[in-house]
């Protein structure tokens, strides 16, 4: 199976991605699909101060409970609160509208930290 792993965003083993363009957290398509269908998604209030490979909240499917992890350090500076009412965003369009938490004040030397495109892609292959 093939899954979605655009280039432009860094990743952590547990399966979240950072797009440093614009903040955004969420997690991959292989982590999406690994888990079913998302029924839950409870995620970090804005203003909160997160530290890289901090728990910031947790995802819920039919299958299973998973924490999720911080790619980077900063301050939320939003949250994607259309997850409340439509948590199955983040199976449908896990690098789109199933976005989770913008961060911002993030120290750029802390990509070094995280997998590439191409090395999330030999990770889950």
């Amino acid at each position: 199976m093939s899954f979605d792993v655009p280039s432009d965003l860094y990743y952590l083993e547990s399966h979240e991605w950072y797009d440093p363009d614009t903040g955004r957290v969420g997690i991959s398509d292989f982590a999406q699909d690994e888990l079913g269908d998302v029924v839950f998604v409870e995620l970090p209030d804005e203003g909160d101060a997160l530290e890289q490979d901090d728990q910031f909240g947790v995802v819920e499917s039919i299958k299973a409970v998973s924490d999720l992890y911080s790619p980077v350090s900063g301050d939320v500076s939003d949250t994607n609160t259309d997850l409340e009412d439509a948590p199955e965003l983040v199976n449908d369009e896990p690098f789109g509208d199933g976005w989770m938490l913008e961060i911002e004040g993030v120290d750029e030397s802390e990509l070094d930290d995280l997998l590439t495109a191409e090395e999330y892609r030999e990770q889950i292959e």
